[in-house]
């Protein structure tokens, strides 16, 4: 499938009946992110609000959300049937993740519509919201496509990171040195004593904030993986102000640059984070000093509300459900451990957790599963608890998963093993505040556990056990079930 701008998708999303507009008037202050928790929690659809208070005029007048917030959407973003299965996703999006089509640069694009230009750029003339009401401020980068550029190589970057609006045109930012991309760019640019230019993209393909919240590989740009997904170029367009490229066809684009002097670092946070918890206090960030902003006629504003609940998944948590198993099992085949049958992430731990199903070759199998995923670039939000599982035990069954801890773990033969003092996130509440201080360590500190829920291997082949290391398990004789089954219209039971 071809590229989608945002319209394109919204227009499948009403095709699909998997959207609904909002014309009542709503407040972007609290109750358009109170509505959107609603709706996740009772597996609702995408939104767009086209009456905003204090918007309903003006450059910016509707606000999307919600258009990754469930499996089946997912599943259309990716050219996938709504019911598609996770066997069938995720090797393909390892697959995909491995393949490049370079963009290419064209003249321009409806995303230059309209341009203005410091000193008249006023971030307020966008409806963004006040997701939460805890929240620091207003969150203008939820779910944008963050654009910065190697100063060495060259090499452009798209990740997903949080900023609120500071003052009318400065966006403080969560930038983390250690571990995430851009923040390795930062460093650079602070080495040639330069500013950093950054170009934020709202709203495009779902295709970007699918990869952008992704740690594709340092060096690979995000924009050529997106073409290998969509089997066609990207179309970017030069921005005004910085040397970067975007989508010609975005929504809104607002370029800048983020410097280096601390003491113009301005208060950011804090901000309800994927772990459904309120992360940080008010901490002093690294600010984008915004030079412009260009966007289409009638733009459409794209955010998300961030926080996984029980029950309620983000955005972002459906996202990770898959990207993040496709990762970790690109992770463990590079490795070259064997016997990787099936990955999977849990919505609702948004990859913190993941479960490994394994044929089991030799003892020592699940611990150099969990030293593969923990020694990654991409476990630095995530695999802090890794689960090993035998290929009975379906990956995807918490039901499964705890029977096998419960009998087949045994912690004092290292069925349990922590990894502490490992980089890791920043925004863990589990974490002591010490260990979360990202200018002093320059990353979160974490205590990984490996919970090896695998069959122990010193125990001896029993004769009487059918030759296995362990008992047999009370499930009846396949004969018998064989038997039962072509009997169980005769025993009355063939509306169970």
């Amino acid at each position: 499938m071809g590229f989608m701008d945002l319209r394109e998708w919204i227009a499948l999303l009403e095709k699909e009946e998997e959207i609904r507009r909002i014309t009542a008037e709503v407040d972007w202050d609290r109750e358009l992110g109170a509505i959107a928790r609603r709706v996740l929690e009772k597996k609702g659809p995408a939104l767009l609000f086209e009456s905003i208070k204090g918007y309903r005029t003006g450059r910016c007048t509707k606000v999307f959300t919600g258009g990754l917030g469930s499996r089946s959407r997912l599943a259309l973003a990716l050219g996938f049937a709504k019911d598609v299965s996770n066997r069938d996703v995720v090797p393909y999006v390892m697959q995909k993740n491995k393949e490049r089509v370079p963009a290419v640069t064209v003249r321009t694009g409806p995303v230059k519509d309209v341009i203005v230009r410091a000193p008249d750029v006023d971030l307020n003339a966008l409806p963004v919201p006040r997701w939460l009401f805890r929240d620091g401020g207003r969150y203008i980068h939820t779910f944008s496509g963050i654009v910065t550029r190697d100063p060495e190589t060259r090499v452009m970057n798209v990740g997903i990171y949080r900023g609120m609006i500071g003052t009318r045109d400065t966006i403080p930012m969560l930038l983390i040195r250690g571990g995430q991309h851009w923040g390795a760019h930062f460093v650079k640019y602070a080495e040639r004593g330069e500013p950093m230019p950054v170009a934020c993209v709202i709203g495009w393909d779902p295709i970007m904030p699918f990869l952008s919240g992704s740690p594709i590989p340092a060096g690979v740009c995000e924009w050529d993986v997106m073409g290998a997904y969509r089997g066609e170029p990207a179309e970017l367009v030069k921005c005004e102000t910085v040397d970067l490229e975007v989508p010609a066809t975005a929504e809104i684009v607002i370029e800048g640059f983020i410097g280096h002097d601390e003491s113009r670092y301005e208060m950011e946070g804090p901000f309800g984070e994927f772990t459904g918890y309120v992360s940080d206090l008010p901490t002093r960030r690294p600010t984008m000093n915004v030079t412009a902003i260009t966007h289409r006629r009638d733009a459409i504003f794209r955010g998300c509300l961030e926080g996984t609940l029980p029950g309620s998944y983000s955005e972002n948590s459906v996202m990770s459900s898959v990207q993040r198993a496709g990762i970790a099992w690109n992770i463990l085949n590079t490795a070259g451990i064997p016997g990787i049958r099936d990955v999977y992430v849990h919505p609702i731990t948004n990859g913190v957790n993941i479960c490994v199903q394994i044929r089991k070759h030799y003892q020592g199998q699940p611990k150099q599963i969990a030293a593969a995923l923990w020694g990654a670039s991409a476990a630095q939000f995530r695999y802090k608890h890794v689960y090993v599982v035998e290929d009975d035990i379906d990956a995807a069954s918490y039901e499964q998963i705890d029977w096998a801890l419960a009998h087949r773990m045994n912690a004092g033969e290292g069925g349990i093993v922590v990894f502490p003092g490992s980089f890791g996130s920043p925004i863990d509440p589990s974490t002591p505040l010490e260990d979360r201080d990202v200018r002093q360590l320059g990353s979160g500190l974490w205590n990984r556990v490996l919970f090896d829920c695998t069959r122990n291997w010193k125990f001896p082949r029993r004769p009487e056990w059918d030759n296995e290391r362990f008992p047999p398990t009370v499930r009846p004789a396949a004969e018998d079930e064989a038997r039962v089954a072509e009997r169980w219209n005769e025993y009355g039971l063939s509306d169970i």
